[in-house]
């Protein structure tokens, strides 16, 4: 999933454009701002007498500290919980997510399960699409391909991003379900209509790659800008490429040299090694080793195959 020569070591920027995975962490969100204190204290007298919906809104406030309130995760957990027991699905998926992050009480991805599943078979669709990202990644759960397109076909009928975008990666990977690149295409559009950045980004490669499509690059650079310019990194990596290489756009390597960057800074092992790239080139830049050396060592470091490859090759030098 998820190519400038240098004088001494031939090197291809990343050829492959890559698409990943929507993360699975999705809570229930409530919309935030200053809480008044006295609509904080009716919160609290609300939640002590048992309602369940003032319940979750007290824990959403201490698990995200909205309105000046100190962030207190256990405080959250309790109040989730109870909210939980009460058969209230916003609260049950988000204190499922507190399991699967270890937040206010012990990780337990099993315990996360179970109670994505309360909200899941509720009709909830965040939950659905969470439950089948535990299916996909197998966690607190035998992995399980069909029943992760089970429950995120669920969420995607309603219309929840993620589990779009999700359904989308599973087509396009056959996994769990036939591959179908035209079907996958489908449904990666209507998440990026949604304003997805991964589906945004997942849609551009499919134009990249004439999959499911025909193939236009300039299409495919115009995903990867929307995706790219709400940070994801994929997309701006995949961009960097395209202006590199001068697919789709006009060769640019002062804009191939932005977004390489930005996703590099935020720890993007692929878009590191491509920064090494133009460093160790001087293609777009003024060529400096040392920089090239660093970029491609903080690649390595994350287990990039290739930059640890030309790090080897450069201590032959």
């Amino acid at each position: 999933m998820r190519n400038l020569i240098n004088t001494c070591i031939v090197l291809l920027i990343a050829s492959s454009s890559s698409c990943g995975i929507a993360g699975q962490l999705e809570a229930s969100q409530q919309s935030a701002g200053k809480v008044p204190a006295n609509t904080f204290q009716v919160l609290i007298s609300l939640a002590e007498r048992g309602d369940a919906i003032a319940e979750h809104d007290l824990a959403h406030i201490y698990e995200n500290g909205t309105g000046g309130v100190s962030i207190n995760y256990s405080l959250a957990a309790k109040w989730y919980r109870e909210s939980a027991m009460q058969g209230y699905a916003p609260a049950q998926n988000n204190l499922a997510t507190m399991y699967e992050r270890g937040l206010g009480i012990e990780k337990d991805d099993v315990q996360a399960v179970m109670w994505y599943r309360k909200a899941a078979e509720q009709g909830f669709s965040i939950a659905q699409q969470n439950l089948g990202a535990m299916y996909a990644n197998g966690r607190g759960v035998v992995k399980d391909d069909v029943q992760a397109v089970q429950w995120y076909r669920k969420a995607a009928e309603s219309n929840n991003a993620n589990g779009l975008q999700n359904l989308g990666w599973m087509y396009a990977n056959g996994l769990g379900v036939k591959r179908d690149d035209a079907h996958a295409v489908v449904l990666y559009r209507k998440a990026a209509k949604l304003g997805h950045a991964g589906a945004q980004n997942c849609l551009g490669v499919m134009y990249a790659s004439g999959r499911g499509v025909a193939k236009d690059e300039a299409v495919a650079a115009q995903w990867y800008l929307k995706a790219a310019k709400k940070g994801d990194l994929d997309a701006q990596d995949n961009l960097g490429l395209m202006y590199i290489r001068g697919q789709g756009v006009a060769r640019d390597t002062a804009q191939a040299y932005k977004w390489f960057s930005r996703a590099a800074e935020h720890g993007f092992a692929n878009a590191q090694r491509n920064l090494g790239v133009m460093y160790g080139t001087g293609d777009g830049v003024k060529q400096d080793m040392k920089k090239a050396v660093y970029w491609y060592r903080k690649a390595a470091d994350q287990g990039h195959v290739e930059a640890q490859e030309i790090l080897a090759k450069l201590k032959q030098k």
